[in-house]
């Protein structure tokens, strides 16, 4: 089974220690983090946490727009820093974006067809007008899109979620192997991100294409999702099947996240979230666990010695010194895989 993409024990830091930087802050933006997309089998693998968790750095490094610090990341077996200009090429066809925000995607200018038109002429993907025509037909009725009511029209004629379905019918041009979906439904409205996310889930079963799936929202996380990384200042601190960790989460930060989703009960009033941690301090002066200073459960080596991953089951494991007697301490180099109870799933394998 061959790997497509690979973060290897990958650091990236913002910042400067010099004299000349203002004192030397530092920000740990992703700490030791290691993750590979599969090429044979595609799966849907969200990368949750809050704002300022790394998510959106983490998504750049994936896309090679950052550089990492420490730690390598490989595509097919090849350090990034070395490919030549053909494999970098072959790369950014291979791994598409869909960004947040739809309408920042567009020229005002053009129509939408600017964008459908640019990958194909760029790539050299088709050889008739005709071709490309039936191209971008083919793609928009994917995504569940009228050719005729989308194409001549300028952005703001069309919907937040079709301008969003066009930057997915966009990517999906390309045959890529993997979609970075960076909360690609936060920015429309609620009666269309079922609609997008089936998309989504629709390219990822019937093409084969891996999707990691950037959010903030567990509930959309739940629904279209294989597998989840919770993300934590940087940090990777619980990973594993959406069936196993949204239920049972292990880690106290998971349980955190879960219990601030507000249920539709009126009666149920939200509990109240540990103060959160000045965040002024540089990041490489924390020893321990990144979460001790919000943690309900924190002991006193949770502030001095950072813990190691524990492998609670076969379908999760956790990096927390509460499960450091009932749960396995794994080998960092050893790529985990995942399994649901229905289906036998080579997960975006995450080693955290």
């Amino acid at each position: 089974m061959s790997t497509f993409l690979e973060l290897d024990h990958v650091t990236k830091t913002f910042g400067s220690q010099g004299i000349f930087s203002g004192g030397g802050n530092v920000t740990v933006a992703v700490d030791d983090v290691s993750l590979t997309i599969d090429e044979d089998e595609a799966s849907i693998t969200t990368v949750a946490g809050e704002s300022g968790s790394g998510k959106t750095t983490l998504s750049r490094l994936l896309l090679g727009s950052h550089v990492p610090t420490d730690g390598r990341m490989l595509y097919r077996g090849k350090d990034f820093t070395k490919l030549t200009s053909r494999e970098r090429r072959n790369f950014r066809r291979e791994i598409q974006p869909i960004f947040q925000d739809p309408f920042e995607s567009y020229n005002p200018f053009y129509k939408v067809d600017h964008v459908l038109d640019a990958p194909i002429k760029n790539f050299k993907l088709a050889s008739s007008k005709q071709e490309k025509q039936r191209m971008i037909e083919d793609a928009l009725e994917m995504v569940g899109l009228v050719p005729e009511e989308t194409l001549g029209r300028f952005p703001h004629q069309l919907s937040g979620g079709q301008r969003q379905r066009v930057m997915v019918a966009r990517a999906l041009l390309l045959k890529p192997r993997v979609i970075l979906a960076d909360e690609p439904v936060s920015m429309v409205d609620a009666s269309l991100r079922a609609t997008i996310l089936d998309s989504i889930r629709r390219l990822n079963r019937e093409l084969g294409i891996s999707v990691i799936y950037v959010t903030h929202d567990l509930t959309t996380a739940y629904q279209i999702s294989d597998n989840i990384m919770v993300m934590y200042r940087g940090t990777v601190v619980e990973a594993g099947t959406v069936d196993q960790v949204i239920p049972n989460p292990q880690h106290p930060y998971t349980k955190l996240l879960i219990e601030s989703i507000p249920e539709p009960d009126p009666k149920n009033r939200w509990g109240s979230e540990p103060p959160q941690q000045d965040w002024d301090t540089s990041d490489l002066q924390i020893a321990g666990c990144r979460f001790a200073d919000r943690c309900p459960a924190v002991m006193d080596r949770c502030r001095t010695t950072k813990p190691a991953q524990f492998l609670i089951n076969k379908h999760q494991l956790t990096r927390c010194f509460l499960h450091e007697e009932k749960g396995e301490m794994t080998d960092p180099d050893i790529t985990s895989t995942f399994q649901t109870e229905a289906e036998t799933i080579k997960a975006v394998p995450v080693k955290i």
